[in-house]
């Protein structure tokens, strides 16, 4: 069980058996109870992957719960009346499978990899926990202890996550991508039964739920095998509204320190509130994906050259932007000082760098490189079964279309020299910013 990560691109796969240019050969359909079904067929081993997305995430926690998204995935795995706790777990692992959960800001999913004959057993299973979990009041409090330390383990005593969190929270100041999503603490201890239960029936249902298969299928085969378990879940009428309050536009550059005797290394990190694949206009989503990757993916990137090779001001530098969002995202530019060198050093030739952005990195060999190495890097990520219905059910879940992840590396492919400096010049402001340190202290 974990909280999701920066997200996968989005490309057009060429080795699952599509025509040139059409994309996967995938197929999908929605069962009469508002469940909606993609098919992606992969005949080359006889391996399924199966996965269902809920539309709710960490983002959706009720006021003063936050981490409930997160802890009701924990409380997913604890049985109904039927499946008593730990009985599926114990059927995949007998089979030979493999099994997980995840929680991001706009979604949750739970997924399984097994042998192709054995995909009716994970509908059974993963049918009867949409609608039958039991949440009985004795693994409540065991199960938030769980949680809780998970955080100690993963926030309280890493500096680098209480920066990354600190950062989150001010760039977000109303929306609540702010919050982390495994909860914060104080929250997380109060959680109970109740909240858990009021989550579940809010969002658990099949209009809310998007069912991928990936694997040695066919589209008969799943919608045969879909309708005789998943389709005998009552709906309940309409999907659940998600309603999140606007991020304002940003007027102030904000900054966040963190000192702490446990940092090995200190770090500059710059993130920016800009649109994401949901809420961009024009073209922005693409270059700023394309940006990212020309400043900032990897060794050839600008930020790299210049701060790195050229200047030996740093010992690594880089960007990445997080487009799968059903808000406004995050933009990150970070670098880590060579010795001797210090923070605010550091962070003053990052931003001499960025001012040239227009005039010196869009250069179009650049541009072309990027370009290439974005789509090829998705073309094998995908390779994967369980890559590729990530790609897909995290697209559909934030409300994205199959088109739309088809089309990705066409948009990619159409951003110009122009789009970009117009880009970097529009998002990458100072008023848009929070600039970290992660910084070492006396203990």
């Amino acid at each position: 069980m974990q909280t999701a990560s920066k997200p996968l691109h989005r490309a057009d796969t060429s080795s699952f058996g599509r025509t040139e240019g059409s994309g996967p050969n995938l197929s999908s359909f929605t069962l009469d109870n508002g469940l909606d079904v993609v098919v992606i067929p992969d005949h080359r081993v006889p391996v399924v992957t199966h996965m269902v997305w809920y539309r709710n995430g960490s983002a959706d926690d009720p006021l003063g719960q936050s981490g409930i998204a997160h802890f009701l995935e924990h409380l997913m795995f604890k049985g109904t009346q039927k499946h008593p706790a730990g009985e599926f777990s114990k059927v995949i692992s007998g089979l030979g499978g493999q099994e997980n959960a995840f929680t991001s800001f706009d979604y949750t999913a739970y997924f399984q990899r097994v042998a192709r004959e054995h995909l009716k057993t994970m509908m059974e299973f993963e049918s009867d926990r949409m609608t039958n979990l039991l949440l009985e009041e004795s693994v409540i409090a065991p199960e938030r202890d769980v949680v809780l330390e998970e955080r100690r383990m993963r926030v309280e005593t890493d500096p680098s996550a209480q920066l990354s969190e600190a950062m989150a929270a001010s760039l977000f100041v109303h929306h609540p991508y702010g919050i982390p999503i495994i909860g914060w603490m104080h929250e997380i201890e109060t959680l109970n039964r109740e909240h858990a239960l009021d989550y579940y029936r809010r969002f658990y249902t099949p209009e809310n739920g998007i069912l991928v298969v990936a694997g040695d299928v066919t589209e008969d085969e799943v919608r045969r095998l879909a309708e005789g378990t998943y389709g005998r879940i009552a709906p309940q009428g309409k999907r659940p509204m998600r309603i999140r309050p606007r991020e304002p536009e940003p007027v102030a550059a904000r900054r966040i320190a963190v000192a702490d005797p446990k940092v090995e290394q200190e770090t500059l990190q710059r993130l920016y509130l800009v649109p994401s694949c949901r809420t961009a206009s024009h073209r922005d989503c693409y270059s700023l994906e394309l940006l990212a990757e020309v400043i900032g993916g990897g060794p050839t990137s600008y930020l790299y050259r210049k701060l790195v090779l050229e200047r030996g001001i740093a010992v690594n530098a880089g960007a990445w932007y997080m487009s799968s969002a059903m808000e406004d995202t995050r933009f990150s530019v970070y670098a880590v000082p060579a010795e001797g060198v210090s923070l605010p050093q550091l962070e003053e030739a990052v931003d001499q760098v960025l001012k040239t952005i227009p005039s010196e990195a869009l250069d179009s060999d650049s541009i072309e490189r990027a370009k290439t190495r974005l789509v090829a890097e998705t073309i094998y990520s995908t390779d994967s079964q369980s890559s590729l219905a990530r790609i897909y059910g995290s697209a559909l879940a934030i409300g994205e279309t199959i088109e739309d992840v088809r089309h990705w590396p066409v948009g990619i492919e159409a951003v110009l020299k122009d789009d970009l400096a117009a880009t970097a010049e529009r998002y990458l402001v100072q008023r848009r910013s929070v600039t970290g340190y992660l910084q070492k202290s006396e203990a």
